[in-house]
């Protein structure tokens, strides 16, 4: 199919129209891709696990820009339940346009901190690869189906993956992010040309932990991107939000690292 030579290039982000799906947008990450999008003129389902609080923030702020949105809790834990989730989001308009698995488990903070590292990794596998799997392949056989115009499925991975990182929580994230990595590649050839699906790769993002972190951790982020910083939620967000768009509609089966540039003379 050749490109519409008619689209001019301001219409080339505009979501207006278009239904998406954020999960995990109770807060960080998720909740500045879910504004971004209805920032351009999306409808967004925010999702929460047990966050009910930060996804009725998250719908708010939505509102205030003057576009729509629906809340759905859902734990990811039970197969069903994703299940259901998927049925769920695709009835609200009887479609979904944008679908963006960014849910995660967290085991660097609270109590999940002092789990084993076998819980660690069993936990993250169930919550990140096996819903990212279930879900993606849900939603894209649903637009696959309804033929719906211009689907779009993004996965998170870390821009570290391929080449490893040292340490417990490097082994753990490496191989559950790795294998969301390599899943999106393959889901990308299964859906094409109907479905474009990209894995966002984002680095040292100053979420909930990197504002916390000890000095260490905190130069250690700075040291390995070439642009001297830490990469923040927006940062993220824009990128899923030209990933998105109708932009970015020659650019499937990719990992888009986010992290201004890894430096790898101070990556250990």
């Amino acid at each position: 199919m050749q490109p519409d030579s008619s689209v001019q290039p301001e219409s080339l982000v505009d979501l207006t129209g278009k239904v998406a799906v954020v999960t995990g947008s109770s807060s960080g990450i998720g909740r500045a891709i879910a504004l971004r999008l209805a920032q351009s003129g999306a409808s967004v389902i925010v999702h929460a696990n047990k966050n009910k609080a930060g996804a009725e923030e998250t719908a708010s702020l939505i509102a205030d820009m003057g576009s729509e949105s629906e809340i759905q809790i859902c734990d990811f834990q039970d197969s069903d339940k994703r299940s259901n989730f998927v049925d769920n989001c695709w009835a609200w308009k009887n479609h979904v346009d944008i679908w963006i698995n960014n849910a995660g488990a967290d085991v660097l903070t609270g109590e999940a901190k002092d789990w084993s590292y076998e819980q660690k990794l069993e936990h993250l596998w169930n919550i990140d690869v096996k819903s990212t799997i279930q879900l993606s392949r849900a939603i894209g056989t649903k637009m696959r189906e309804a033929q719906v115009p211009g689907g779009v499925i993004l996965n998170t991975g870390w821009d570290q993956a391929e080449q490893g990182m040292e340490g417990e929580s490097g082994e753990i994230f490496s191989t559950i992010k790795g294998a969301i990595m390599s899943f999106t590649r393959s889901l990308a050839r299964s859906l094409a040309p109907d479905v474009r699906v990209n894995c966002l790769a984002p680095g040292w993002i100053q979420t909930s932990w990197g504002q916390t972190s000890s000095d260490y951790w905190n130069q250690r982020a700075i040291n390995e991107s070439l642009l001297k910083r830490w990469g923040t939620a927006e940062d993220v967000a824009n990128m899923a939000c030209f990933l998105a768009s109708p932009a970015a509609s020659f650019i499937t089966g990719q990992i888009i690292p986010i992290n201004g540039g890894l430096n790898h003379s101070h990556a250990e």
